[in-house]
């Protein structure tokens, strides 16, 4: 799985319509957490990074990684 943003977690936490304290709970991760890592404040282990990215494509995100065209970012699934 490619690593995610903080702004790609924040872009799609925000698109889907959930609150920091709402993934948290899907993701089983500390509110704080969350907090810290789309503030760029700190990073993310990558199993639990990988809780959330694999809590916000259920929710129906397509996570869009950088290429030549531009940087990365979120889609919702049609």
């Amino acid at each position: 799985m490619p690593t995610i943003t903080p702004l790609q977690v924040k872009l799609a936490r925000t698109a889907v319509g959930l609150g920091v304290r709402e993934l948290a709970e899907a993701a089983d991760v500390a509110p704080s957490t969350i907090q810290r890592f789309e503030s760029g404040r700190g990073d993310m282990q990558s199993r639990t990074l990988d809780k959330v990215q694999r809590c916000l494509e259920a929710a129906g995100v397509i996570f869009i990684p950088a290429d030549v065209a531009g940087g990365p970012g979120v889609r919702l699934k049609a």
